[in-house]
């Protein structure tokens, strides 16, 4: 499938083809100066596409340069996809935002807090939706709930309901709804889905999502004809510049089929597949006739969730700081206020990103949507979802 959307021009989109392509060229400097292998984008407008880019390389051994359909892992961008399949169950009836975790996953019921003692209230499914249960991830073994997963052995788990039954006996590291931290409250969302629709969360993907927004190449492995098309993953090292992850996170063997579907971070995508899905949620839920979600369940999941006070609370995670204008809905970023967050993206501008250094965002205000795809998996890639915010509201003529 080599076209997303509609195709026009930048012009009949309303944006400046001279400020696109000052994104294009800010990518091409760290390209060049060696920050990152290569980056794909997209860029459409009111429905149309009206800028595609490949640049740079697929693999610098090989010197394959990047194309359209390149294959990338977004990690963390599946988190909106997992919120859009429970959204779908949403639609359906099946849960509430306040409902506890419990109600669906029993081994929660009994879960306590760092230091013993049970909290005040049980974790609720908007708290899993918005980081602010009490979960942490488990990668980080100085911090006291990390090591717990670790010892609970929560990522070694065979199957997602395995996994559950391992964090629950793992403590919670705050009152819910006290603090924003990142967490694996997205793999508890995978396995919500599976026992809601008694699919797995792949099959339920697939079937719900994927086949019928025409997502082709959207997937938790990438099938052995389509391995050649997957971009290598890199991190910055101080002596050797981009040196290959031999390991990468959520299925090192990217052609296997995991154990466990990380609805955190395990797929694999392209950027015109993520923007069908982003279209998608800027059409409020549904894409060429195919409807996904209510208009009701987009405008849940893209509302900001959090209290003023977390706002304020200097949380956050790589280079999404929460902040006063800046908040989060279910699954990804919300601008409340863009001007007193310092951006000159739309209000109600949805974004997330990626551990791989991918980003995307809805601009509903101004009827846009931006994929960026690159392969870059350290704390010190660039900013590049601010820096091309920046460029693309000079492009629309508001910078």
């Amino acid at each position: 499938m080599n076209a997303v959307l509609g195709h026009g021009s930048a012009e009949s989109g309303g944006l400046s083809a001279a400020g696109l392509a000052r994104v294009d060229a800010a990518l091409g400097e760290l390209i060049g100066a060696g920050a990152l292998a290569g980056a794909v984008t997209l860029v459409a407008r009111r429905g149309q596409v009206v800028h595609r880019s490949a640049q740079g390389l697929k693999d610098l051994a090989s010197g394959e340069a990047l194309a359209h359909d390149t294959i990338f892992r977004i990690y963390s961008m599946t988190k909106p996809v997992t919120a859009v399949a429970m959204m779908i169950l949403h639609d359906q009836g099946l849960w509430s935002p306040d409902d506890p975790v419990a109600k669906y996953l029993p081994e929660f019921a009994d879960v306590k807090l760092l230091g013993g003692g049970a909290p005040a209230h049980p974790p609720t499914l908007r708290e899993v939706m918005t980081h602010t249960a009490g979960l942490g991830y488990g990668f980080d073994p100085s911090e006291a709930v990390d090591a717990a997963y670790i010892a609970a052995g929560v990522w070694q788990a065979d199957n997602l309901g395995e996994m559950m039954r391992r964090l629950a006996s793992a403590p919670l590291a705050y009152e819910p709804g006290r603090k924003w931290r990142y967490s694996i409250g997205m793999d508890v969302q995978g396995a919500i889905v599976e026992t809601l629709s008694g699919q797995s969360l792949p099959d339920f993907m697939r079937e719900r999502m994927f086949q019928p927004l025409g997502m082709v190449d959207t997937d938790f492995y990438v099938p052995a004809d389509k391995l050649p098309r997957l971009a290598t993953l890199y991190r910055k090292s101080k002596t050797r510049g981009l040196v290959v992850v031999e390991r990468p996170l959520f299925g090192p063997d990217a052609g296997r089929i995991p154990k466990i579907a990380s609805g955190g971070g395990g797929l694999f995508s392209t950027a015109d597949d993520y923007a069908r899905f982003a279209q998608m949620l800027l059409n409020k839920g549904e894409l060429d006739g195919v409807r996904i979600l209510t208009p009701q369940a987009v405008a849940l999941m893209t509302a900001n969730h959090l209290s003023p006070q977390i706002m304020a609370g200097g949380y956050g995670v790589g280079h999404q700081a929460i902040r006063p204008g800046f908040g989060y809905g279910f699954n990804g970023a919300v601008f409340t206020d863009p001007v007193l967050a310092g951006s000159k993206v739309g209000r109600g501008t949805y974004q997330w990103d990626g551990a791989a250094g991918t980003w995307f965002w809805i601009d509903p205000e101004n009827e846009l949507l931006f994929v960026g795809l690159i392969q870059r998996m350290d704390e010190t890639a660039p900013p590049a979802q601010r820096i091309t915010q920046q460029l693309i509201a000079e492009a629309l003529g508001q910078g």
